[in-house]
């Protein structure tokens, strides 16, 4: 990988001075001494913790409307999310201080999640030391163990979280990926999601995956339409790009993905995504052993994206349910929760692509996390999700240099895309 000389030489300064040490060690053991925290910026508080809905995309367009089904076997019953499923439902989190630093944080579950913040995890974090991030992780997530251990409840403490760690990384001048220890890279190869894989190919990209949806309930049209395009573009790329796919299946069965994937066999798939629900951790510790790497299989199991907090990942490690972990940073807990997903899957040596870990808030763990070899490309199609995606060149995702995130988030976007002004 490429990287530039401003940046090695910074990392190499910062840490010959002991400043990166002590900067990283300083948000990463904080639940271990909080006190030495405290003494280092005795006047840091949070003062204000407000969280809004926003409007993203067209994906948010009618996500408060009622549907309308056509009987009691609408295929559509079974994918309705609702107003609270993750990508349409994102909100940012606006944290301030006293010192006049601001983070912003991304997280998911619309209102009900701005509920949660506002009811109960603002209380925890007001008046706090913001740099303390890993220590009010905790705090969190314990206060909440009793009704939130997954799905809202971890999407909100998500936009939290990235949130402080924004603010830490304001506060030391860094960005968040040299707080959690830095990487000898700046760039990542993107991998494209759907759309027009040649002409991701001609701007240089190297890794493509397409979608599809209904798991057992595909019709056989759709199925058959879906392998083909898959075989068509292997065909059009050459033998030498990563293709993947992606079954986004809530419910599919061990059976239907182990068929699925012989017909795709000639496809030579680096990993195959979602090919059961989240919840079927033994499915998927089969599908590894049928298909993937510890048997005599022929692609790779990935899974993860609707897993949450470093204790879902463990199972899924423990139970060899996974060659591929893919924690979402804004829905898995956040950073911090991403840290330690990222040591736990490297314990394990295994492979770790976030995803959307070309976005601001996904790309820091990606770039960090030595087996992560792709970084997946930001959903496209508003000014404010541009705001949140790291800059692409010829194919590569670009380390942000910026103190934070990096990203270019105001209050005033915020508040112009809430979702509340688009309804």
């Amino acid at each position: 990988m490429k990287h530039t000389t401003n940046q090695v030489s910074r990392r190499l300064f910062l840490r010959q001075t002991g400043k990166y040490a002590a900067l990283a060690a300083a948000v990463g053991t904080a639940s271990v001494n909080p006190g030495r925290l405290l003494a280092q910026a005795p006047e840091l508080r949070i003062r204000e913790v407000k969280a809004y809905p926003i409007y993203i995309n067209q994906r948010s367009d009618g996500l408060l409307d009622a549907p309308s089904f056509e009987g009691d076997d609408d295929p559509r019953r079974w994918r309705w999310g609702g107003p609270f499923e993750q990508l349409p439902s994102a909100i940012i989190a606006v944290i301030k201080t006293d010192q006049g630093i601001t983070g912003f944080g991304m997280g998911a579950g619309g209102s009900a999640a701005v509920e949660i913040i506002d009811g109960h995890l603002s209380h925890l974090l007001l008046d706090a030391n913001p740099l303390n991030v890993e220590q009010l992780w905790d705090q969190m997530y314990t206060s909440g163990i009793f009704y939130g251990r997954r799905g809202l409840f971890i999407m909100a403490m998500s936009a939290l979280d990235n949130a402080l760690w924004d603010i830490a990384g304001k506060h030391a001048g860094l960005p968040v990926h040299e707080l959690l220890g830095g990487a000898d890279r700046d760039r990542i190869e993107i991998y494209q999601t759907n759309g027009n894989f040649v002409a991701g190919q001609a701007a240089g990209g190297r890794n493509f995956k397409r979608t599809t949806s209904g798991g057992p309930r595909m019709t056989e049209a759709a199925r058959s339409a879906y392998v083909n395009s898959v075989l068509e573009a292997r065909d059009a790329l050459g033998p030498d790009v990563r293709l993947m796919t992606d079954c986004v299946s809530r419910d599919g069965t061990v059976e239907w993905a182990v068929s699925l994937a012989q017909e795709l066999r000639p496809a030579n798939l680096y990993f195959m995504e979602e090919l059961l629900s989240p919840d079927d951790v033994f499915g998927y510790a089969e599908l590894v052993n049928r298909i993937g790497g510890k048997g005599a299989g022929w692609t790779r199991i990935a899974c993860g994206e609707h897993e949450y907090t470093q204790y879902g990942f463990n199972v899924l490690v423990k139970l060899g349910a996974a060659e591929i972990l893919q924690p979402d940073l804004t829905w898995c807990g956040g950073t911090t929760a991403g840290k330690r997903i990222s040591q736990l899957v490297a314990a394990a040596g295994l492979e770790i692509i976030p995803h959307r870990g070309g976005s601001s808030w996904g790309f820091p763990i990606a770039l960090t996390s030595p087996s992560c070899t792709m970084a997946e490309s930001f959903p496209e199609g508003s000014e404010i999700l541009d705001a949140m995606s790291c800059s692409v060149e010829n194919g590569f995702v670009i380390a942000p240099t910026e103190p934070g995130f990096g990203t270019s988030l105001t209050e005033e976007m915020v508040l112009d895309y809430r979702l509340s002004l688009r309804q």
